[in-house]
């Protein structure tokens, strides 16, 4: 894999169902979806103008799932409302043994001495949720979540060095491929976004639009729909125990600190149940109920966000 100066276009329709030569979610989705698939090593190399890194996974691991992240009957293991026309899938990853190594390129911006970013982690899973668009498989709306279990990380103060001048140079790219993500958002966004509306809920909207006389089964369908729906895109990292050791590097300077009789020194960090929740298309000032660790802490910070963005518009519309 290769970074991008400028995002490429997205993919457009399903190439499952255009081989199968249909237009809708059907069967050769199914069929795709309800495959268990094992690789015994797998290895991505990742190449950019300041870095070049390797993932390598053993013993991968890859199935459909429940809800309730539980392997079962394949039928349950997607939710098709007929009513919205949307089909929510659920997707498990899981391996062995995973090995991350980043270092800089010749070319780079980098120390023309650098120490290698090494992480070794043992077993953790990838948890994949997709909403989908029966009519032409679009994504509308995806969730994903990493799961680790402890993880010991030694870092060296130049390797934490190096590791933050690798985010800064995808930061430019991550940047342009966010606002292309944005400006192809779904159109009932946008056009809310344009008009100052926040869009109800998808069972507000469900609600109002369902005929009289709904039979009760696709009524419980629809409520079985609304617990697992995801209301918006979101990207999550979980990590049980993290055992985070930072280093002196102390043969880079050995002809400094060791000469004067300076020994290196070292710093040791535990972090227990961290959590990282990230929603890219979120608005300010929009409910957050449907977030994964929601509070009612977090109902004063959106009274405070609701706020500003009133008082923005009001200095927008005076313009």
């Amino acid at each position: 894999m290769r970074t991008c100066e400028e995002p490429r276009p997205p993919n457009g329709q399903s190439p499952i169902a255009l081989a199968a030569g249909q237009s809708e979610y059907g069967f050769a989705e199914k069929v795709v979806e309800g495959m268990f698939i094992v690789v015994n090593s797998i290895t991505i190399k990742i190449h950019s103008k300041a870095f070049h890194a390797s993932f390598e996974l053993w013993q991968l691991q890859g199935y459909s799932v429940n809800p309730n992240w539980q392997q079962s009957d394949l039928r349950l293991t997607r939710i098709t409302d007929p009513q919205r026309r949307e089909v929510l899938t659920f997707k498990e990853l899981t391996w062995q043994t995973l090995r991350i190594e980043a270092d800089a390129t010749d070319n780079g911006d980098q120390d023309p001495v650098t120490t290698p970013l090494r992480l070794i982690t043992n077993q953790g899973r990838i948890q994949i949720s997709l909403k989908r668009r029966t009519k032409d498989c679009n994504v509308m709306a995806s969730k994903l979540m990493f799961l680790l279990d402890d993880l010991l990380w030694v870092l060296t103060d130049s390797q934490l060095k190096a590791m933050m001048k690798y985010a800064e140079s995808l930061s430019e790219a991550m940047e342009k491929s966010a606002q292309q993500r944005k400006t192809l958002a779904p159109e009932s966004v946008q056009v809310s976004h344009d008009l100052d509306i926040t869009p109800p809920a998808p069972s507000t909207q469900q609600s109002r639009s369902q005929p009289f006389g709904l039979s009760p089964n696709a009524s419980s369908i629809s409520q079985y729909f609304d617990k697992h729906d995801m209301k918006e895109t979101s990207y999550h990292l979980l990590i049980s125990r993290l055992d985070l050791h930072i280093c002196d590097d102390s043969h880079a300077r050995e002809s400094g600190a060791l000469k004067h009789g300076m020994l290196g020194g070292a710093m040791q960090l535990t972090f227990r149940r961290m959590a990282f929740d990230y929603y890219p298309f979120h608005r300010a000032g929009d409910a957050c109920k449907h977030w994964v660790r929601y509070s009612e802490a977090m109902e004063t910070r959106g009274q405070w966000a609701k706020k500003l963005v009133s008082e923005f518009q009001s200095k927008i519309e005076k313009l």
